[in-house]
């Protein structure tokens, strides 16, 4: 491991897998020790939100950590919120620029407005009475999926060799990775969602600005005023404020 690789997390590298969320279910009742990153270098079933399927193209980065979590269930889902201030990190870190980067509630990652990375969390069985979380996590390092392997409306897909012109390998983005989510992972148990959920903010996209927001065949649009204290995404519209859980977000 990296000499920065931070203290109590495991590292394991897979040649090939069928999805690293799948394994990480595999391996949960088994598990010694934890937190561990699973970092598959190929994934022949990669998945994202609601079962759709996510390209994996060679040399882009699939991951997922193993995180134990002996804590309330409605803390589960603040953890997209941790990921996705580490992937913003990792992102300026690797690169040295702020200005491309943004966040989008509630799981992706935007690079000159487009995607470049997504998170999905799933929850993993009770493991002696602790249940556990999955945080997935795909990033276009090398390659962009076509326009045909993505859904019509999905915002379009960028990698970030191809708009930034660095070319990072799976294995140091993961190093990188892995001290970025353990230090927001820290502030997140010792201080509580409201530092995250500050940070988050000032990385946001389109925050004070229009957008469209779809539950099932249901939309609503309006200004997207901030997050509240449980992630959920605040909507201004005709004079009501609709606090979202979960949704799929239009610009």
């Amino acid at each position: 491991m990296p000499d920065d690789w931070p203290a109590g997390y495991g590292r394991v590298v897979l040649a090939e897998v069928d999805s690293t969320l799948d394994e990480a279910r595999r391996r949960y009742d088994a598990l010694q020790e934890g937190p561990i990153w699973l970092l598959a270098l190929n994934q022949t079933k990669a998945r994202g939100r609601r079962g759709r399927p996510w390209s994996h193209p060679k040399g882009n980065f699939a991951a997922t950590l193993i995180l134990p979590l002996a804590e309330r269930p409605e803390t589960f889902a603040l953890r997209s919120f941790v990921a996705a201030l580490a992937l913003h990190d990792t992102f300026v870190t690797l690169t040295g620029r702020t200005d491309p980067f943004s966040l989008k509630w509630p799981n992706d990652v935007l690079l000159n407005g487009a995607k470049v990375a997504g998170i999905l969390l799933e929850g993993l069985p009770s493991k002696a009475g602790i249940p556990g979380l999955a945080i997935g996590i795909g990033v276009n390092l090398a390659e962009a999926p076509t326009p045909d392997e993505v859904e019509p409306t999905a915002l379009r897909p960028v990698a970030l060799a191809q708009e930034t012109g660095s070319l990072v390998r799976p294995e140091e983005f993961l190093n990188v990775l892995a001290v970025h989510y353990a230090s927001h992972e820290a502030t997140m148990r010792t201080m509580g969602f409201g530092p995250i959920r500050q940070a988050w903010l000032a990385r946001a996209s389109h925050l004070g600005h229009t957008i469209t927001a779809r539950v099932g065949t249901d939309t609503l649009t309006g200004i997207f005023e901030t997050l509240d204290d449980r992630g959920h995404l605040v909507l201004s519209s005709e004079g009501t404020r609709h606090a979202i859980p979960a949704a799929d977000v239009f610009f």
